[in-house]
This record gives C-alpha cells, sequence and structure tokens, in this order.
C-alpha cells in the first residue's frame, strides 16, 4: 500500500453517472473538481478473499494498476493517478482518461456494419496496442469489443487490465479460465496451462470478424458449446493439423466431425444481398488470426504488416471515422 502513500483523495472528484459494472470494479464518469477535466474513475471492489485480506489489496487490481502505470501507448487506456477514499471510505480508485464509447455498444447502436476502410482503421489501432503489450511481455487476456474505448475522434483505446499478466520466457503455467468465453481460443477451453501471447491473437480474430458482420462469431451458451461452434465452422482438429490437440485435458471429449474449413461462407468474397465482403487478403488475415493450432497462429507483427491494410479501399483516417452521440 506504499504506492497509495500521498495520493489525492476520491473528494476531489463529482461522481456524474455510473458507465459500467464490472466483475473488477465500477466505472463511473466524473468531473475532476481541480482541472474540470471529464475521466473515469474506477472503484476497485476489494473482494473477500484470504490471501487478498493478508495483502490488504486485490491481487488482480494491483496487476492492473502495476501495468496500466507502466503503459504508455496511444492505443490503451492512459492512468493518470490512484486516488483513495475520504475519512469513511476505505476504497481505492483508478483515474483514467474518458472516451465517449465502447466498441460493443457501438456496434449494438450502429444500424450499418462499420465498412471496410473503418474496420481497417480500428484493426491498426488494436493491434498497435496490442504489439506494443507483446513486446513489454504483457498478455492482456480479455480482448473482447466491451473493453475496446473509442472517442470521437476515432481513436480505440484497449482497457480494463484486470485478467492482463507479465509473463516471461520460458512459459510457465497459467490459469485457463481467463477471456470472456466467445473469445476464448481453443486451447484454453481444451484446458491448456501452458500459453502464450497467441491467446490475445484468437481474440483479436474474433474481433475483427465481429466488426465485419455486427455480431458474435462463436456465440457459445457453455464451454462445450463453444468447441462445438468453433469446430463447426473452422473444422475438427486432430493431430495432423494441430500437434498436441491430443493430449489436452479436455481433448477426450467427444465432438463431431466436420473435415472442412467453412469460415469463407460467412465471410465471401463476392455478396449478392448487399452484405459485408471480405477479399483474398482480409480472408487471409481473419483465417490466420482463427487459426486452431495457436503455434500456426499469426503473431502480432506478421498481423500488423498483413497486405491486407495496404490493398484498397485502404484504412480511413482517424479524423474521418464516424461520431457518434454520446451515452449519458
Amino acid at each position: 500500500m506504499n504506492m497509495l502513500l500521498g495520493s489525492r483523495s476520491v473528494n476531489g472528484f463529482q461522481k456524474l453517472n455510473k458507465i459500467n459494472e464490472g466483475t473488477y470494479g465500477i466505472v463511473y464518469r466524473a468531473r475532476d473538481e481541480k482541472t474540470k477535466e471529464i475521466v473515469a474513475l474506477k472503484k476497485i471492489k476489494m473482494k473477500e478473499d484470504k490471501y487478498e485480506e493478508e495483502y490488504g489489496f486485490p491481487l488482480t487490481s494491483l496487476r492492473e494498476i502495476n501495468i496500466l502505470l507502466s503503459c504508455n501507448h496511444p492505443s490503451i487506456v492512459n492512468v493518470k493517478e490512484v486516488v483513495v477514499g475520504g475519512k469513511n471510505d476505505s476504497d481505492v480508485y483508478m483515474v483514467m482518461e474518458h472516451l465517449e464509447h465502447d466498441l460493443k455498444c457501438l456496434m449494438e447502436r450502429k444500424k450499418q456494419p462499420f465498412s471496410t476502410s473503418e474496420v481497417k482503421c480500428l484493426m491498426l489501432q488494436l493491434l498497435e496496442g496490442v504489439h506494443y503489450l507483446h513486446t513489454n511481455w504483457i498478455i492482456h487476456r480479455d480482448l473482447k469489443p466491451s473493453n475496446l474505448l473509442m472517442n470521437n475522434s476515432g481513436e480505440l483505446k484497449i482497457c480494463d487490465f484486470g485478467m492482463a499478466r507479465q509473463y516471461g520466457s520460458p512459459i510457465k503455467p497459467y490459469t485457463q479460465m481467463v477471456i470472456t468465453q466467445w473469445y476464448r481460443p481453443p486451447e484454453l477451453l481444451l484446458g491448456a496451462k501452458q500459453y502464450s501471447t497467441a491467446v490475445d491473437m484468437w481474440s483479436i480474430g474474433c474481433i475483427m470478424a465481429e466488426l465485419l458482420s455486427q455480431k458474435p462469431l462463436f456465440p457459445g451458451k457453455t464451454e462445450l458449446d463453444q468447441l462445438q461452434k468453433i469446430f463447426a465452422v473452422l473444422g475438427t482438429p486432430n493431430e495432423s493439423i494441430w500437434p498436441g490437440f491430443s493430449s489436452l485435458p479436455n481433448a477426450k471429449a467427444k465432438f463431431p466431425t466436420q473435415s472442412y474449413n467453412l469460415l469463407r461462407k460467412k465471410f465471401p468474397a463476392i455478396s449478392f444481398v448487399g452484405g459485408q465482403i471480405l477479399s483474398e487478403r482480409g480472408f487471409d488475415l481473419l483465417n490466420g488470426l482463427l487459426t486452431l493450432d495457436p503455434e500456426k497462429r499469426l503473431t502480432v507483427e506478421e498481423a500488423l504488416n498483413h497486405s491486407w491494410f495496404h490493398e484498397v479501399p485502404l484504412p480511413k483516417a482517424q479524423d474521418f471515422m464516424p461520431t457518434f452521440p454520446p451515452r449519458r
């Protein structure tokens, strides 16, 4: 708790409204009384846990604060400071820059999907942010549209680092209970405990698909249903296409045999009904991100340098991205 010594009081902020409530905290829209700046104020949940009682602070929140305070990148939400509660308030708050929207809400409000050039603009920013994280030995472990913020200047920023962690080499065993189910890669669903940055790349593939179609690609009801939905589109894995697959803890389950990758049917090159289309290069990128074998999945460097971003239509400039009325 030494890092909180000398911190400002939350009483220096006027809470305007609640923005969101998640597993690891409540987020308010607030005004800094000193600077009059609008900020996001994240109240950290103090869980009743023996380990956390002993050390006095939630481990996940400690990780999140440390990681975000160490990050400095345009595509990662900026934490300005950490503040503490008033006299009778033992809570701790993160003061972050405020962005008007999250991508999930925007997609729910939009009548039409983002255009190809707009998807490219958003994907580049997401990949640049993840490249910064991976270069600095950080796995986010919960990339999804609701954790991607956007403002009316066309900027996209990654937020919510409650599941993020620093990793090293060699890779150590980690919990597989990370990443929201619809964006969780097959190796984690199958019980893998040794994993690395490839788990984030799968989530990015799911986000790309959702940006193009405006609906989740694999909306499974349970973990087993999630795997079945994945295999129904990408094919059921075996040792020849995914070496080591059969040794994963949950691979013994019986899955319907699907021999072919049917992803292209969902994202055709030509549409006769006016739906979203995806060029050969675009499909190559999406298919590379949604590769079942994590060892063969595209890395963030490979995705960033993909030729899809250099073909017409080119990525839209941030200044020309659509704007949306803020939600209050």
